[in-house]
């Protein structure tokens, strides 16, 4: 640590309970009392350096002259220094005690009308000369001002400590000669020098985060002005926001474990940096880091986004510090997982396990930001005559569509889970962005077992949120045997399945037609042609789909004919009811006699014919007339 060695003489200072003696051999003719700490000492060295010690001492006559000193920077410790500076005792100014020392002096008036390199000199001009241009020396001054806060702030000093951390950190430290983190003497070919000897060793490359961890330690409102100040000076968001996250971790307990690792990512681990502090004051730390950070994607994880606003939850934040938190997690949903949107339900109702209105939230946020993009583009392509294929990519949604349909089947079994805000968060994204409901349909029916007492009509509403065409033929065959599904939603499966086994067969037969080559004919002959292969493997797939296709449709069978069974049953109960039955008792004896009429007239005709079909037969062989008939007999029963 540098210092500047100020005075000669040796300490002749000494101390008996709570006040300060000089052993000069004299008495003293001035007792000056600093929060309850008395002072014997002399005016004449008091007065030849402080112009307001001076004026007090002007009004009192009595011996010894007893003056009370109010607020005074430093306290008893600062009057001290103070009072060995008068009277020549051996000091050292340090960057610890320099901006103390300055309030101080001030606040005394020691300035060069009293006495020649007095202090106010001497230390602005050791601030300004060591302590400003040294990095680790400026954090050290500025971490002793928080005594003196408001009386430097008055001074100034502040301000220019401020200025100088700024400007070192967002300059190139290998390039300025400063003081740096990894910065050592190096020879002419590049390796470090210790005491002029060569060790060899190459120097460490110095990192964009390497005073991180010194402002961290700075109190949270000089470390929000060296914040605001290197965004001012245009230091890149990605390192702003890398401090934050650093700062945020050695002060929050449930970011703890979260760190930068050296190629700039952010990665979990213990850093043994967390500092237990008060809920209020993590209150406010998570508000400040809020206010600080930019708002723009990709610029922190998801995962620490996730963790802030978990932090923020529990903590009690404001609830624009919470919406800003959610905003941000917005604009990167599709690189969240489903671990970092299990948020807990801490609200007054706890109707919900999770919180599923903060989720809605942060998927309303993507939307909204997806939907700018895209129209941003659109109109972009509408001024330059793009064509549509130049549209923006449907990727990020897709992954989204994907998160919320595991968040779905996450929450599904949750009972207190009503329908209408499981619809609405099924509902919010638009119908491109699933490729397939197979996830869907997996929260859907997780849903329904956690609710049987669904309405017929709720099931109904429910099972309309997918897509039967989306559905692979693995979730098909699954929903034609689900019975938690209603009949119409089963009905509906097994149509889009039959079609796209159908397709599938008819895609089939058409790459075996149009595969076949042009090739010579002794090629053709010597070979076997692609397109044959090609019809063959396409043949056997048709074949397996079709038994599939019938094995599906056996089963339809089946159900059709237990719902006709069902519904004859049904049928026969009603007509046992009422006077239904003694009418419906003549029309069956009435259409019996009619039937045994009909029977005996057939078989006279069919005995008749018997006859004359022998008759003919006399020969051995059939007439022509008899051919016919048999012929149209056998062609009937056929």
């Amino acid at each position: 640590m540098e210092c500047l060695k100020l005075g000669s003489k040796p300490d002749g200072f000494h101390r008996k309970d709570k006040a300060w003696f000089y052993s000069s051999g004299l008495p003293s003719d001035v007792v000056i009392e600093v929060d309850g700490i008395l002072f014997h000492l002399h005016k004449f060295p008091l007065v030849s350096r402080s112009g307001k010690l001076a004026r007090l001492m002007e009004k009192k006559v009595e011996e010894p002259v007893h003056l009370h000193l109010h607020q005074v920077p430093g306290g008893p410790d600062g009057f001290e220094f103070v009072a060995k500076f008068c009277y020549g005792v051996r000091l050292e100014l340090t960057a610890v005690n320099v901006i103390p020392i300055c309030c101080i002096a001030e606040y005394l008036e020691m300035t060069e009308e009293f006495g020649e390199g007095n202090l106010i000199a001497a230390a602005e001009g050791f601030l300004n000369h060591v302590v400003l241009r040294n990095w680790k020396e400026c954090i050290k001054a500025l971490r002793s001002s928080e005594t003196v806060f408001l009386e430097a702030e008055e001074l100034g000093v502040i301000n220019q400590c401020v200025d100088a951390l700024t400007l070192k950190a967002c300059t190139n430290p290998s390039i300025v000669g400063w003081p740096m983190p990894y910065s050592s003497m190096q020879s002419p070919g590049g390796s470090l020098l210790w005491n002029g000897i060569n060790t060899g060793a190459k120097p460490r490359r110095s990192r964009s985060d390497w005073w991180y961890e010194d402002v961290s330690r700075l109190s949270l409102p000089l470390y929000r002005r060296v914040i605001e100040g290197v965004k001012h000076r245009g230091l890149k968001p990605e390192s702003v926001a890398g401090a934050l996250m650093h700062f945020a971790s050695r002060y929050l307990p449930a970011l703890t474990k979260l760190q930068t690792s050296k190629d700039g990512n952010a990665r979990f681990g213990p850093i043994g940096l967390a500092v237990t502090l008060s809920e209020s004051e993590q209150k406010a730390i998570l508000e400040t880091i809020d206010n600080l950070l930019p708002m723009q994607k990709a610029l922190v994880p998801s995962k620490f986004l996730a963790r802030l606003l978990r932090s923020a939850i529990i903590l009690n934040a404001s609830l624009d510090c919470r919406s800003n938190i959610e905003r941000r997690i917005g604009l990167q949903l599709d690189e969240t997982s489903l671990e970092d949107l299990l948020l807990p339900n801490l609200t007054y109702n706890m109707e919900t396990l999770y919180d599923i209105d903060c989720v809605q939230r942060i998927l309303d946020h993507f939307l909204l930001f997806d939907h700018s993009i895209e129209s941003s583009l659109s109109t972009k392509s509408d001024d330059e005559n793009l064509p549509i294929a130049n549209s923006p990519p449907l990727s990020p949604i897709m992954m989204v569509a994907r998160l919320m349909d595991s968040y779905l089947g996450e929450v599904a079994p949750d009972v207190n889970l009503k329908l209408l805000k499981f619809k609405s968060l099924a509902e919010a994204l638009p119908g491109y962005a699933r490729v397939s409901d197979d996830g869907l349909y997996r929260a859907i029916d997780i849903y329904l077992k956690a609710h049987p007492w669904l309405k017929e009509e709720e099931k109904e509403q429910l099972c309309q949120l997918m897509d039967c065409q989306k559905l692979s033929l693995e979730a098909c065959a699954h929903a034609a045997q689900n019975e938690r599904l209603p009949l119409r939603a089963v009905v509906r499966v097994l149509f889009f399945e039959q079609l796209q086994l159908r397709t599938a067969i008819a895609s089939c037969f058409m790459v075996s037609d149009n595969s076949r080559p042009l090739q010579h004919p002794s090629v053709t002959d010597a070979i076997p042609s692609a397109a044959a292969l090609m019809r063959g493997e396409g043949w056997a797939n048709a074949v397996r789909d079709n038994q599939a296709l019938r094995v599906d449709m056996d089963n339809m069978k089946v159900r059709v004919n237990n719902l006709e069974k069902e519904c004859s049953g049904m049928r026969e109960e009603l007509e046992k009811i009422g006077k239904i039955r003694g009418h419906w008792n003549m029309v069956s004896r009435a259409l019996g006699n009619r039937f045994k009429s009909h029977i005996c007239r057939t078989r006279n005709s069919a005995t008749v014919q018997d006859q004359t079909r022998l008759a003919g037969t006399s020969h051995g062989l059939p007439s022509v007339k008899s051919r016919q008939s048999l012929h149209r007999r056998s062609s009937s029963l056929s």
